[in-house]
């Protein structure tokens, strides 16, 4: 008898909410089949079976928050996969294995034990498993499938439209009291309580210092709109990304990471940039690894493929892992400005706002429109002067306002 365990999967998580099971007692299994969907901090993970062979007994109930190294599932492997290291006594173990979860707050959902892969945030499907709906009742209103919180809600409100609600009723019966429902209250745990606990750490540690800065992004559009007359299509993301990566070569400081403990800032040799991602889910940093070694057109379909994954709730732990410095992008948002918070433990954050078109004095101190980008910078003010940043970001404009120079540092 094999058993399935609770493993971290990535950045020394400690415990996982049960969200679904795949299987259910006496189905048969294949190795590296998915067998349950457990909500971490920062995603959605699978676990898979470690061997062929039948469920014998799934231990903890769908909804349960447990422990790493609990136990989930045991499997009765077939004789080709049977390992004998990984035996034990189901009967024996289980009521250890209780003791170790949690106790739930809210009643939940009950296991469910065939699951439709709908398209849903986790915390869309939290919302739905609280008020006792199976997900797969609820029809989505983006026309991508993904059913959002608004649609749950309005289902929970009974909304839907009548024809929706007989094809939802011949599936499953589902009865919810509408007057005991409180929309308005949500649950603080998952991933909004993991970005709080990093914030409030990042906030209380580090001395913020916010730098305010300018970026005359007119020759940068225009590289780009002949660009795409040629059939190239790249983000402005992208170049921002390759810019910044030269920029910290050039001051390594802010690559950094303080090691208060050892009294030493550690200069780090590679070049991981996050992407802060607003997600239904929370914020999310996807990271783009090694981008100094990428082009900006691979840098483009890097983060473009990073945030799909991230919006989807596909993206894998290594994938938010090890981000030597974070780049969030809320312009096309409507931002204008902001003191963003430095994504513990890096020594600083650039924050790039809405570009506008406004009058400019050109060199030859004419008044043109032009698109000016304004941007915020957040740095451990132990670490780096603000002397020093405001040398970084005149480079950055540097490289920006004259794409050209850009060109020339990746030569």
């Amino acid at each position: 008898m094999l058993e399935v365990k609770l493993h971290d999967i990535g950045e020394g998580m400690t415990e996982g909410e049960i969200i679904h099971y795949l299987v259910k007692v006496g189905d048969t299994v294949k190795t590296d089949q998915p067998l349950v969907e457990v909500q971490t901090d920062k995603m959605v993970a699978e676990l898979t079976s470690p061997c062929s062979g039948v469920i014998k007994e799934i231990i903890i109930e769908a909804g349960e928050t447990v422990h790493v190294g609990t136990s989930l599932i045991y499997i009765e492997a077939d004789d080709k996969t049977s390992n004998k290291e990984h035996a034990v006594q189901p009967k024996v173990a289980k009521e250890t294995l209780k003791q170790s979860v949690q106790p739930k707050v809210e009643s939940t959902a009950t296991s469910i034990s065939s699951f439709n892969r709908v398209l849903a945030a986790p915390y869309t499907r939290k919302i739905a498993r609280e008020h006792d709906i199976n997900i797969e009742d609820v029809k989505a209103s983006d026309p991508s499938g993904r059913v959002t919180e608004e649609d749950v809600y309005r289902f929970i409100n009974g909304s839907q439209s009548s024809e929706q609600t007989e094809v939802v009723s011949n599936q499953k019966s589902v009865t919810t009291d509408v007057s005991n429902i409180t929309p308005d209250e949500i649950p603080f745990k998952g991933i909004r309580k993991k970005i709080a606990e990093k914030m409030t750490k990042s906030l209380f540690t580090i001395p913020h210092v916010t730098h305010f800065d300018e970026i005359n992004m007119t020759n940068l559009f225009k590289m780009r709109q002949e660009m795409k007359a040629t059939g190239e299509s790249v983000s402005v993301s992208a170049f921002l990304v390759k810019a910044l990566v030269i920029c910290l070569k050039d001051f390594p400081i802010f690559n950094a990471e303080l090691d208060e403990e050892n009294s030493r800032i550690l200069l780090k040799k590679n070049y991981h940039i996050g992407m802060a991602t607003n997600t239904e889910a929370g914020l999310i940093v996807p990271v783009i690894h090694d981008a100094d070694k990428m082009s900006i057109k691979d840098i483009h379909k890097e983060v473009k493929a990073l945030t799909e994954k991230a919006i989807s709730g596909k993206l894998q732990p290594f994938e938010m892992q090890n981000s030597t410095f974070t780049v969030s992008n809320v312009g096309p948002l409507g931002s204008t400005g902001a003191t963003p918070i430095i994504n513990y433990p890096e020594t600083a954050l650039i924050a790039f706002h809405k570009t506008k078109k406004q009058p400019i004095v050109n060199e030859q101190n004419e008044i043109v429109i032009g698109h000016i980008m304004t941007l915020s910078m957040a740095f451990d003010h132990r670490v780096a002067d603000g002397a020093t940043a405001v040398a970084f970001t005149n480079r950055l404009a540097s490289l920006i306002e004259h794409p050209n120079k850009l060109m020339m540092e990746m030569i």
